[in-house]
């Protein structure tokens, strides 16, 4: 079972990832780095153009990770008036998004749905009742 700690550790690791750490002076590099990829995000139309981008997620929860990522990398997420409450929008170089904020977004959602489907059924094995299985299939 993955404990909340574990899981800090493993978005830690995730994050480190994409900046290239693995040790703390590599860690303290990535960091510089990651700031100049925030200074240069900011000056990147010049290289290229920030496109208007529609992400579509299913829940609450992967709208926060994600609307949280953005912000982490100094983007604005928004929505238009009469969007559906699953659509994000950015503004943001399409490289970017190809190479550090989707991949980055698909490996933190895939740990958090991890330890959240662990904690689901364990609760519910422990408070609601022992067997947390599908229902089963019958016949027609």
């Amino acid at each position: 079972m993955t404990s909340e700690a574990q899981l800090r550790e493993k978005l830690r690791k995730i994050a480190a990832l994409f900046e290239g750490a693995t040790t703390t002076g590599e860690r303290a590099a990535a960091a510089a780095a990651m700031e100049r990829i925030k200074k240069g995000l900011g000056s990147a139309p010049k290289v290229e153009l920030a496109t208007e981008f529609q992400f579509s997620l299913p829940d609450r929860w992967q709208r926060r990770l994600f609307s949280a990522l953005c912000r982490r990398h100094r983007l604005e997420p928004y929505r238009y008036k009469r969007q559906r409450y699953t659509t994000v929008m950015v503004r943001v170089p399409k490289g970017f998004v190809e190479t550090t904020l989707w991949p980055e977004y698909q490996e933190l959602k895939e740990a958090l749905n991890e330890y959240l489907t662990e904690a689901t059924e364990r609760i519910i094995r422990e408070e609601v009742f022992g067997d947390a299985n599908e229902a089963s299939e019958r016949a027609g």
